[in-house]
């Protein structure tokens, strides 16, 4: 159905349905994850960018994380490189490391900045090396099969610190941050590190309202296939152990609970390919994907 053919009176009650969640959050912090099929899809891509402009409009502070899993892989093909991943995670050696910074840090968060500032916003583009946003140290991944030894998957890093206070900066100003999920050592070594990850410390740092995952699913489903609306961190281990949940679902869950068991008060796994998906999860009773408790 087109916008043209509801009544005035409809229009009228779903912008009125809107007011309570305005006043709950004005003034909030919402830390966004952007990726999946809503960064690819051009009229995704307009829809999130609309979506933005709007939430801030209306006062909240938004702050936008990203990957770029789809355009690293598509660069990385070109060079002739296969992508491989443990537990989530993209092992990134050296050359690796640089196509993914040259994606993340360049084509895709300039593509997300623009999108934000062509829908009447005024986005400004970071990585983590932007002042130290983001500092790091290798990370090395528990090895399931022989817990006495650790996996090396090159340079991907383990957030040590995160500074908010260039972001409190831009936002004082009625800037929105784009951040990419690049941070860097403390001899300016440069990690990849999993933009779920980012996004969910930064949401823990920022003290946000709202951390919002979006992803290519309709949320955390069970072994069904069935959409799971609320879940709490017992039922996470459990469909983590039985093997529901796998793959890159892994770090976007311990994301998720990490930031609700470190005071961020709701968080959201949404199915980003539905269109509006973050005006309908924030400002409306219609949610779109799984919220996760904290206990």
């Amino acid at each position: 159905m087109s916008l043209e053919n509801l009544t005035p009176g409809i229009k009228a009650a779903v912008l009125a349905e809107a007011l309570p969640y305005i006043k709950r959050f004005h003034g909030k912090t919402i830390v966004v994850k952007y990726g999946g099929n809503a960064m690819t899809d051009e009229h995704l891509k307009n829809c999130f960018a609309r979506d933005v402009v709007l939430l801030e409009l209306v006062g909240f502070n938004i702050v936008v994380v990203h990957g770029g899993g789809p355009q690293i892989e598509n660069l990385l093909a070109r060079v002739g490189k296969k992508g491989e991943f443990v537990q989530g995670m993209r092992v990134t050696d050296a050359e690796t490391m640089e196509v993914v910074e040259m994606v993340l840090g360049g084509q895709v968060n300039k593509d997300v900045v623009n999108q934000i500032n062509q829908a009447g916003g005024k986005a400004v583009g970071l990585t983590g090396k932007d002042s130290n946003l983001i500092r790091a140290k290798k990370l090395l991944l528990p090895n399931r099969e022989s817990p006495a030894d650790l996996i090396d998957i090159g340079q991907v890093g383990d957030i040590t610190q995160i500074d908010p206070s260039l972001i409190a900066h831009l936002e004082s100003g009625g800037f929105i941050p784009v951040i990419a999920s690049i941070g860097v050592g403390k001899d300016g070594e440069t990690y990849n590190i999993n933009a779920d990850v980012v996004a969910g410390k930064i949401a823990e740092v920022l003290k946000a309202e709202k951390l919002v995952l979006l992803t290519n699913t309709p949320g955390v489903l069970d072994r069904e296939g069935k959409l799971v609306t609320d879940v709490t961190p017992k039922q996470i281990d459990e469909m983590v152990s039985d093997g529901t949940l796998s793959g890159g679902m892994l770090p976007k869950i311990n994301s998720a609970l990490d930031a609700a068991r470190n005071g961020v008060k709701s968080v959201h796994v949404i199915d980003g390919r539905v269109e509006h998906a973050l005006l309908l999860e924030i400002l409306t009773s219609h949610g779109v994907g799984t919220m996760i408790k904290s206990h």
